[in-house]
C-alpha cells in the first residue's frame, strides 16, 4: 500500500478525522460512526509536545500557529483503538461494487452531478477529468459530502504521531497539518476530518492537500472542508490531472463493452475468478494513485459509468462459496428483516449486521447461533 494521498485504514473508502504544554483538566469531543473521540490528560503526549514544539519550529511553523493550533487539543485514546483494531478482511469485488455502486449512490451520484453540472463541467474544462469521474471518487470517499468525519485533526494525527507506532508518518502529516493552518487555508477549529486525519469532500491527507490542493473558487483559500465542494472536486481532478490522466480516454470497462473496445488495453483483469473481466486503460492506474488497489480503480469507475447513465454490469459473478448468488443473499435480508431481525438493508453483501441478525433468528428458534448464511437458513425463512 502507498500513502500518495491519504493514510488508507481498511474498509470502502470507502468514510473520518492550551499550550502544548496543555495541563488541562477538562476534555473536548467529537461523536464520529457512534464513536465519541474524547481528549484526555496525558502527561507523556504533553512531553511529546513540548519537544515537538521546537522541530516544528525550526520547520517554519511559529509560535502563534502552534499556539492556536494546540489551545484545544488533547490526546484521544480512542484514536489508538481504532489504529490498534482495524480488520483484516478481504472483499469479494462483487461485494465492494454492490456497496460502491449501490443503486442509492448511483442515485445520489447522478443528482450530485446534476446539482453541480456547471462547477464540474469547469473543472473537467480545465483539468481534463470527467464530471462523472470526479463526482465518483466523491461519492466513495464522503458519499457525496455526507460523511466527511468531525474529528479534531490536530488532535487526532498528534495522538497518532505521539504514539509512536508510524510516528514519522504521522509527525510528517502534522507538520503539513499546521503549514495548512499557517497559510490561512482553514482555522484549527474548522480542521476535522477521520479519526486517522483524512479531510474534506475527498479524503486527502494533510502532505497530499499542500502537494495538490487547489483554490478553484479565488476566495484565497483551499477549502476542501466547506459546505461547498467546490474547492475539494477541483483538488481531486488537479491530484488525477497531475498524476498523469489522459484527456478523451476511458478507464476502461467490462470486456465487451464500448469502453473496452475503443483501443488498445494495457491490460485484462478478472479480480474474481468466474466473475466479469476488464479491460482497463491508463487512466484506470491513474485512479489507483488515489487509492492503490484494482478494486477502489473498477469501483471509481463503474460508479462513473453509472453515473453518467450507464448500466449495471452484464457478467455474472456466480454463486459464492456457499452455493449463494447475491440475489439469494439479498432475499435472506429481506427476509429477515420482515421476521423482525433488521439486517440493516438489503444490498446482499453479509457484514456484522447480517450475522447479528441471523443469530438473533437462530436463538430464537433454539438453533445453534453461527451467524453463518445458507441456503438452508434462506428456505427457513420461507
Amino acid at each position: 500500500m502507498v500513502f500518495t494521498r491519504r493514510f488508507m485504514i481498511a474498509g470502502l473508502a470507502g468514510a473520518a478525522l492550551a499550550g502544548c504544554s496543555t495541563g488541562r483538566t477538562g476534555s473536548s469531543s467529537a461523536p464520529t460512526g457512534g464513536r465519541t473521540y474524547q481528549t484526555v490528560g496525558n502527561a507523556g503526549y504533553d512531553t511529546w509536545i513540548a519537544s515537538f514544539r521546537q522541530r516544528a519550529a525550526a520547520q517554519g511553523i511559529s509560535g502563534a500557529t502552534l499556539d492556536a493550533a494546540f489551545r484545544s487539543a488533547g490526546y484521544m485514546p480512542m484514536v489508538i483503538e481504532r489504529d490498534r483494531n482495524q480488520t483484516e478482511f478481504t472483499r469479494t469485488l462483487e461485494d465492494y461494487l454492490a456497496i460502491a455502486a449501490s443503486d442509492e449512490r448511483v442515485s445520489k451520484g447522478r443528482a450530485a452531478l446534476s446539482r453541480h453540472r456547471s462547477t464540474l463541467n469547469a473543472i473537467e474544462a480545465r483539468y481534463g477529468v470527467p464530471a462523472n469521474v470526479v463526482t465518483a471518487v466523491w461519492g466513495l470517499e464522503s458519499f457525496y459530502g455526507e460523511r466527511r468525519g468531525d474529528v479534531p485533526v490536530i488532535s487526532a494525527i498528534s495522538t497518532l504521531a505521539y504514539d509512536g507506532r508510524r510516528g514519522s508518518f504521522f509527525e510528517s502529516q502534522l507538520i503539513a497539518a499546521l503549514k495548512i493552518l499557517q497559510n490561512g487555508d482553514i482555522p484549527a477549529s474548522r480542521m476535522t476530518g477521520s479519526w486517522a486525519g483524512a479531510m474534506g469532500h475527498t479524503q486527502f491527507i494533510p502532505t497530499s492537500y499542500l502537494a495538490y490542493a487547489v483554490d478553484f473558487t479565488g476566495d484565497g483559500r483551499r477549502d476542501i472542508w466547506s459546505d461547498d465542494p467546490t474547492d475539494a472536486l477541483a483538488s481531486t481532478a488537479a491530484y488525477l490531472s497531475r498524476s498523469g490522466w489522459v484527456r478523451s480516454q476511458p478507464w476502461g470497462g467490462e470486456v465487451g463493452s464500448a469502453a473496452a473496445n475503443s483501443g488498445t488495453p494495457l491490460r485484462v483483469l478478472q479480480p474474481q475468478p468466474g466473475g466479469p473481466r476488464f479491460a482497463v486503460f491508463r487512466n484506470f492506474d491513474v485512479i489507483k494513485r488515489y487509492n492503490n488497489s484494482d478494486s477502489y480503480a473498477i469501483g471509481v469507475g463503474h460508479l462513473a459509468d453509472r453515473i453518467a447513465g450507464g448500466g449495471p454490469l452484464q457478467g455474472s459473478f456466480g454463486p459464492d462459496a456457499r452455493g449463494m448468488t447475491i440475489d439469494d443473499r439479498k432475499a435472506l435480508q429481506q427476509r429477515l428483516t420482515a421476521r423482525g431481525f433488521d439486517t440493516g438493508g438489503a444490498d446482499g453483501v453479509i457484514g456484522p449486521n447480517t450475522e447479528s441478525a441471523i443469530r438473533d433468528y437462530q436463538r430464537s428458534r433454539g438453533l445453534p447461533e453461527t451467524g453463518e448464511p445458507s441456503l438452508e437458513l434462506l428456505r427457513q425463512l420461507g
